[in-house]
């Protein structure tokens, strides 16, 4: 790297500074030179992990070219109450000038860095027109660029002509499929370079708390003491043998060379630990900075990070998700969470990938942590269908270029074709599916759609049961119609209050009391719960398969758990839960197929799946790739198509328990960060024109822009079933959220 330039001009004698210290003297401000170099080596520091240390670097020395301006300086002293004439508190914006003399120095290659540059405070900027018009980079590239003739402006570049040189290679071939991403990767490690330098002059006892994790390889040695202590004390069952079995065959994958993996196991087959095992093992092996773990729901994901907190520790296993309680939050666990620099991270599907197409910066600053990094995705049979292409475009550029391994774990493996090799972890000769075959399904014989009242009465035969319905009406229609005692899981329930649901089924399992459960299929992926018989509403295979995890999962009974699949009254809502229904009906109806509850069924099923399901890959072509030869990416346009979750519901607090004390707190304090942290517990998902009625009926209050809250007084929040949106009725596509 080279060395800024301390002669003439340099930033002392011109009296340019970074950041103000309030009521300190300018001799304790930051100066832009040393801000300048400090952020360039966090930055190629940040970028070893993929080459493009000497990129990294050159945009930590240019980003803030635009400080050395006079109207920035006089802005810093008009700020601290130091007078200056110049200053007309208007024109001090400072982010344009690095990006506009990259431009005209270094033509198509300096046009690509000023997306960079140009966007590291606002973000990653579109080329033209999108979603911000007024921010877009061919606009700012002509209008800012007279700022490169103010005299401060040359003498500063001037001064550091010696750092500002292009580097000569490029990290690893660069075509027009991948230079976006590049830029994306190149991005984050600037912005969080930018972050923690101006955290740590500005605030030094926060910079002080980040960091302090154990090292990868102190965590490997507790994890598999504790793992080991584990398989001691268990009993000695058939599916505990399994168990074993499955995770020494992943700890033999971890030897294999780096790239994607494959982990399918039966449900309850110990997948979580058998990944993480190999995650350890393959990650000391080739020199992996950290594991970050990926589940699908909010629901399951407390469950699996308490699990790996036992095994790893409390303060070892950083949880980063919207519900996240943060009464186990710490300053270190929040610190990390801006740019997961923890060693295991446990996030969602939605974070993990709409943070792969963000364009903010306070979203993009984690990703240059995820290059030379184990994924294991759980579940994975659950990515979102209409964006499956650009999320297999996304995971095959971190594999190809950044040296990430993915695992896929799930017990119904998708057919992802367009990723390169995936290697499977268990052989066919551990028999997996013939072993830990403990339930036996049965389908309907014919397409007769039944009543909420036949399944009711069928489901009151028995003393324990579990019901997995499509939808939250499904879920509150039929919850209507059975006994007092009957408990109810579904998205109308905060997570404060799905949480004591699931923690009081396990423990009346535990105790062999009766139990009916009516649940949406939130209660499929990962939540640990055991009944003798389980009825499934008709949907795609996978779910089905999912839901029969739950039935007979430790094996204890003496024969097959029972697993009832039925037609609902009506057949799912638009969309991907219906693509899924019909791909489940055309497979039933074909004659020569193999069993249903089969591995060999489930490719033959996904083949179906996404065969109906339209995808956007071809949209995040147009933006990011077709035009990249001319450097014209449209960032905030995809980043806003990029939406894992449908965003046509709005979140509304509700006075659940907790819930009502913090909604006076946020009406008396405003929205507080650390406040709303603890109101994500007490959120449900509302539909929008169901929103509108809520409020004009009074049921619902506006606290603020885009804040809603559960009206003082109102009784529309159950103890039994949460929400209750149905008091009017919605339509069924309104009720898809689980």
């Amino acid at each position: 790297m080279d060395k800024l330039s301390t002669g003439a001009g340099s930033a002392a004698e011109q009296g340019c500074y970074a950041h103000s210290l309030t009521a300190r003297p300018r001799e304790q401000w930051q100066t832009l030179e040393a801000h300048s170099r400090q952020v360039a080596a966090l930055a190629g520091q940040f970028a070893e992990a993929f080459g493009s240390s000497a990129w990294a670097a050159l945009l930590g020395h240019l980003h803030d070219a635009g400080k050395s301006r006079r109207a920035f300086q006089a802005y810093l002293a008009h700020a601290n109450g130091l007078t200056d004439e110049a200053y007309d508190a208007a024109g001090h914006g400072h982010s344009g000038v690095g990006a506009c003399w990259a431009k005209a120095q270094w033509g198509p290659v300096g046009q690509l860095l000023a997306y960079c540059l140009a966007g590291h405070h606002a973000g990653l900027p579109d080329w033209s027109d999108g979603q911000t018009p007024n921010g877009a980079l061919h606009v700012r590239l002509t209008e800012e660029r007279a700022q490169l003739e103010e005299p401060e402006v040359q003498a500063w570049l001037a001064a550091y002509a010696a750092a500002l040189q292009l580097p000569r290679q490029k990290p690893f071939p660069l075509t027009e499929r991948n230079l976006a991403f590049w830029l994306r990767m190149l991005y984050s490690c600037l912005v969080d370079a930018d972050f923690l330098d101006t955290e740590c002059f500005m605030d030094g006892v926060r910079a002080q708390a980040r960091g302090g994790y154990r090292p990868l390889a102190e965590l490997a040695e507790r994890f598999f003491a504790q793992l080991a202590k584990k398989e001691r004390t268990a009993a000695q069952t058939a599916v505990n043998q399994v168990r074993a079995e499955i995770r020494a065959a992943c700890e033999r994958a971890a030897e294999w060379q780096p790239g994607f993996f494959s982990l399918t196991v039966p449900t309850g087959g110990g997948k979580t630990l058998s990944a993480m095992a190999f995650a350890f093992r393959h990650a000391l092996k080739y020199g992996k900075r950290r594991i970050v773990y990926v589940i699908p729901y909010t629901s399951i994901i407390e469950q699996t990070a308490d699990v790996l907190r036992g095994f790893l520790g409390e303060e070892s296993v950083l949880e980063h998700h919207s519900s996240f309680d943060p009464k186990r939050e710490t300053q270190q666990s929040r610190l990390a969470a801006e740019n997961w620099d923890a060693p295991v991270v446990v996030t969602t599907t939605v974070q993990f990938f709409e943070s792969l197409y963000a364009c903010k910066s306070s979203r993009c600053r984690k990703l240059h942590n995820l290059a030379e990094s184990v994924v294991i995705l759980d579940e994975v049979q659950l990515l979102p269908m209409r964006l499956l292409k650009p999320c297999i475009w996304a995971m095959k550029e971190l594999a190809a270029n950044y040296g990430t391994t993915f695992v896929l774990s799930t017990a119904t493996q998708p057919t992802l074709t367009r990723l390169p090799e995936t290697r499977e972890m268990m052989t066919p000769a551990l028999r997996l599916y013939e072993r830990l075959r403990r339930t036996a399904w049965t389908f309907p014989q014919t397409a007769e759609r039944q009543s909420w009242e036949a399944i009711a009465e069928a489901l009151q035969r028995h003393e324990q049961v579990l019901c997995v319905v499509n939808t939250r009406r499904d879920c509150r229609a039929l919850y209507d119609l059975m006994p007092p005692g009957t408990i109810h899981l579904s998205a109308s329930m905060c997570g404060e209050h799905r949480s004591r649901v699931i923690a009081h089924i396990k423990a009346t399992l535990a105790r062999g009391e009766p139990l009916r459960v009516i649940s949406t299929q939130l209660v499929e992926a990962g939540v640990d719960i055991d009944f003798p018989v389980v009825y499934r509403a008709f949907t795609g295979l996978a779910s089905i398969a999912q839901s029969a995890g739950r039935c007979n999962r430790e094996g204890r009974l003496s024969e097959p758990g029972h697993v009832m699949v039925f037609y609902p009254p009506q057949e799912s809502p638009r969309g991907e839960l219906r693509w899924a229904e019909y791909a489940t009906a055309e497979l039933l109806a074909q004659a020569e197929r193999p069993p249903l509850d089969a591995p060999e069924a489930f490719p033959l099923y996904f083949a179906r799946l996404q065969a109906r399901a339209q995808t956007l890959g071809e949209a995040f072509e147009r933006l990011l790739m077709a035009e990249a030869g001319y450097g014209r990416f449209q960032f905030r346009e995809a980043a806003a198509a990029f939406q894992v979750i449908d965003n046509s519901s709005e979140s509304v607090l509700v006075r659940y328990d907790r819930g009502e004390a913090l909604i006076e707190q946020l009406r008396q304090l405003g929205p507080k960060r650390a406040l709303m942290r603890q109101l994500q517990r007490f959120t449900v998902s509302v539909p929008r024109e169901r929103l509108k009625k809520l409020l004009a009926e009074g049921v619902v209050e506006a606290l603020g822009p885009g804040l809603y809250a559960q009206a003082p007084h109102d009784t529309l929040y159950s103890e039994a079933f949460g929400f209750d949106l149905f008091r009017e009725g919605l339509t069924i596509e309104e009720t898809i959220m689980v």
